[in-house]
């Protein structure tokens, strides 16, 4: 049996539990959520460092499962966007059973492997491009599917399982195991599985902004202003890095269309907009090495 269907006998009260033990219960086993992706973390960072060089190159990160872990996949593609101006068209979720399955069950899809791998050769895969595969089983058909396409294409390909026999494994160039263990609701992988998962992907994907330079310091220098408030975020971080006030940090963010990166350096040496914006794409986009190469 699956570790994750493995039914704990620690659990068999659950039913008799008052509101507050099971409040308890719950949340103290999320622990083991953390616990799991902390004895991951070197292979999370190894799969960081494999996909890093084929998105500076231009590629794309398109994720694949079925169930609740592709709605977890399709929410770490969503907010790549807004928290580091990621392209939509870099980070595409596909789910199993289609865009539909986010709301509810496609019953049947997560065996369908053929359809894997005509929803991934639908995206004309390449080598640059970094394939995701989740499932908490490490064995669902559609995402098995996924892997053996990705790595027929030559795309690398990562698996996200919560199994350490799963056969995902053995079919990815990285595979990440979050070894979770059984559920307070036994095969209930919305739970703490799907909690590891979470954590796995944020870290994985922030991991990579990181090393593509949509980072400064600890500062989300690459954010989307798309709204009032995500504005006022932008303006108080170009007057933190810049040293300008509140006002000539404003204007200046307006004037370089609310890219924080390009309004930061024209403050710091003196420039117009858009030479500061060439600086920045001669630098890869770096604004730690357009300011340090300026002093």
């Amino acid at each position: 049996m699956l570790n994750t269907e493995t039914i704990d006998a620690a659990h068999a009260d659950l039913d008799t539990l008052s509101p507050q033990d099971l409040a308890r219960r719950f949340i103290s086993d999320q622990q083991g959520a953390v616990q799991a992706a902390l004895a991951a973390s070197d292979q999370i960072a190894a799969a960081a460092a494999a996909a890093a060089p084929r998105l500076r190159a231009g590629g794309r990160l398109l994720y694949f499962g079925a169930g609740t872990s592709g709605r977890l996949a399709l929410l770490d593609a969503v907010e790549l966007g807004p928290t580091f101006s990621w392209p939509a068209t870099r980070a595409v979720a596909t789910l199993a059973g289609g865009l539909g399955a986010v709301r509810l069950a496609v019953e049947g899809a997560e065996d369908d492997g053929a359809q894997a791998e005509r929803d991934l050769l639908a995206l004309r895969p390449t080598p640059q491009d970094v394939v995701i595969s989740v499932a908490a089983s490490g064995r669902t058909p559609y995402a098995i599917g996924v892997l053996r396409a990705a790595r027929a294409q030559g795309a690398l390909a990562i698996a996200l399982v919560n199994n350490p026999q799963a056969p995902m494994i053995a079919l990815a160039d990285h595979a990440i195991v979050l070894d979770t263990g059984p559920e307070v609701i036994a095969g209930s992988t919305r739970l703490k599985a799907g909690t590891a998962q979470k954590i796995a992907l944020n870290t994985l994907s922030s991991s990579l902004m990181v090393q593509l330079e949509k980072v400064y310091g600890n500062l989300m220098v690459d954010l989307r202003a798309t709204n009032a408030k995500l504005v006022a975020r932008a303006t108080g971080l170009v007057a933190r890095i810049s040293g300008a006030d509140e006002a000539a940090a404003a204007q200046m963010l307006q004037a370089c269309g609310l890219e924080v990166k390009t309004a930061v350096v024209a403050l710091r040496l003196g420039l117009a907009p858009e030479p500061a914006r060439e600086r920045l794409a001669t630098l890869g986009g770096s604004l730690r090495r357009a300011l340090q190469e300026a002093s």
